[in-house]
């Protein structure tokens, strides 16, 4: 990543006067419900919704919106949750502020409602904030107490209107439900997370961090290096790139002027993780994203993405071209780089209603598409959803459905220097390929602080076999591409691939969760999910029930929806 400190370099030094520069509200989808929710009502242009996390200048600016122009006729629920934006995002926002607190800790602690700590001056801002993460619940499939043990620190601000800052850092031991145990068995991973040691019997202990710099190069460019998360879409579900896997190095140019976004990526990633104690072996993804409102409540938008590696590690300059088609630059440099392109929309529709989708194309071709003959590589996703806020007129109750459809070998390539995960994890749907859902969500908030979801996702996928040995010990491996980390060389034949392919399974898996808000960014939950996977082979039967009482204190529910 030389290369990519350099031209970060070479970008500061050509720093003209800029606009304030701020830091990103953290993913969180709980806070990002209410973002989203709030946009749908007031289609604001300055934000664009297909690539999070959003600035909290931008959604200081919505939340100032939203107060001028639905204040008198909203609910309780709508004002505090518009008070909850402007509280959490104060030191961007220009209106008369509610977020003093008239009996602060020990005269230095909680002199706001928001932050345990914070200082302000026309130069410099800070927040510092505790975090904690404590979980118990049961489940059939193990014995012995779930729990999630989360504690850390997270703290942000700006220097000087032009530099945003960002740090989380966590401990956290856990003992998941054991449907997730057999995830992590299978790709020797704890899901979003990186390195991990067993922790007592059947437990895990990992440590979370992340973190940038937001630098603003000129009035409309902002530069990003750090070490996180992104997604891309307005779904429950991404297909092009999701927050399931771990935080990743990454440099982030996002250039913002008239009705445009444009967006590049560049992003170190592990390909390997299996030899503990050695240097693990690098990848790199470039990506970039154009974002355009073509009407205030209509938006398109068309990405590329490329996954490559190189000998030592080595990154392929050619890549940091911000314009360039990826594709061209793959065959011009005789590489079997993996590219991926597609397109993503959205539509609001009379402040209700939002229509969004996403098409993922890998490879095909459109004779083999044409002869419907099941060939392993015609590789796409296609996304469709809707969300529904304050439906049938009853204030704060919202509802989204989405279909997801990805063919068996998406995302997959030949080797983990290609394939498209990242720490053994996909960077898109976190079920990989070979899948297709059904996803209803009902939220409703009947209190200010309280908020009820339920969760229905029914999906048909298929599964690989366990791998067979013959009587002279040679193994056979079964690959029907919905395991992206495999190799789409061991797949067996050329056709007959759909979604089911392998060992076809049908599953439902329900959630429902009570969530109150105990005093700014402190929850309590309540959790119940019911899980029925039954396959063609009844040896990949499961059924799950697990419930959860939680306590969150600055940190997002970590839920496994596969």
């Amino acid at each position: 990543m030389r290369n990519i400190y350099r031209l970060l370099l070479v970008l500061l030094s050509l720093t003209t006067p800029a606009q304030a520069q701020d830091a990103t509200v953290p993913l969180n989808p709980d806070v990002y419900r209410v973002i989203d929710r709030y946009h749908i009502k007031h289609n604001t242009e300055t934000l664009h919704t297909s690539f999070k996390p959003y600035g909290r200048a931008r959604v200081a600016t919505l939340g100032e919106t939203a107060k001028q122009e639905s204040m008198s006729q909203g609910s309780a629920a709508d004002e505090y949750n518009i008070n909850y934006l402007l509280n959490d995002n104060w030191n961007y926002t220009r209106n008369d502020r509610d977020n003093e607190n008239q009996r602060p800790l020990l005269r230095h602690f909680y002199t706001n409602k928001t932050d345990l700590y914070h200082y302000e001056s026309p130069e410099f801002t800070l927040r510092v904030n505790p975090v904690i993460g404590l979980q118990a619940g049961k489940d059939n499939e193990t014995d012995g107490l779930r729990y999630i043990n989360s504690r850390g620190l997270q703290v942000e601000g700006s220097l000087d209107e032009k530099l945003g800052f960002y740090t989380f850092l966590s401990d956290n031991q856990v003992k998941l439900p054991g449907y997730v145990n057999n995830r992590i068995a299978r790709d020797t991973i704890v899901p979003h997370e990186a390195y991990w040691k067993t922790f007592g019997k059947g437990g895990y202990d990992f440590f979370s961090a992340r973190g940038y710099i937001n630098y603003a190069a000129t009035k409309h460019i902002s530069v990003m290096l750090g070490h996180d998360r992104h997604f891309i879409g307005n779904g429950f579900r991404s297909l092009i790139l999701s927050d399931y896997s771990a935080p990743y190095f990454f440099l982030k140019l996002q250039t913002q002027v008239w009705k445009l976004q444009y967006t590049n990526l560049y992003a170190e990633l592990t390909a390997d993780h299996e030899q503990r104690d050695q240097l693990y072996p690098k990848k790199y993804m470039a990506l970039h994203h154009l974002s355009l409102n073509i009407l205030p409540n209509l938006n398109v938008g068309v990405f590329e993405s490329t996954i490559f590696g190189r000998s030592k590690g080595r990154f392929e300059l050619q890549y940091l071209n911000p314009l360039i088609f990826y594709r061209a630059v793959e065959q011009g440099l005789g590489s079997e780089d993996n590219a991926i392109l597609g397109a993503d929309a959205k539509w609001n529709i009379l402040n209700r209603v939002q229509l969004y989708g996403q098409l993922v194309l890998d490879e095909f071709l459109i004779s083999e598409l044409r002869a419907g003959n099941g060939w392993w590589a015609n590789k796409y996703a296609l996304q469709g959803g809707a969300r529904y806020i304050d439906a049938f007129g009853v204030s704060n109750l919202d509802l989204q459905g989405e279909i997801n459809y990805v063919r068996p070998f998406t995302y997959s390539h030949e080797q983990p220097y290609t394939n498209y995960q990242h720490y053994q994890q996909p960077l898109a749907h976190p079920m990989g390929a070979n899948v297709a859902e059904a996803i209803s969500i009902i939220r409703y908030q009947p209190l200010p602080k309280l908020t009820v979801t339920a969760k229905a996702i029914v999906s048909q996928y298929g599964q690989d076999p366990e791998d067979t040995f013959d009587s002279e010990g040679n193994r056979t491996r079964y690959n029907f591409g919905g395991n992206v980390l495999k190799s789409y060389n061991t797949r067996s034949g050329d056709y007959g691939y759909e979604v089911g392919s392998g060992i076809k399974t049908n599953q439902v898996y329900g959630e429902a969760t009570a969530s109150f808000q105990l005093m700014y960014n402190m929850f309590l939950d309540v959790t119940q999910v019911v899980r029925r996977a039954e396959a063609s082979d009844p040896r990949f039967d499961q059924k799950t029930s697990f419930s959860a009482i939680s306590f969150r204190w600055n940190i997002p529910q970590r839920t496994h929806e596969f």
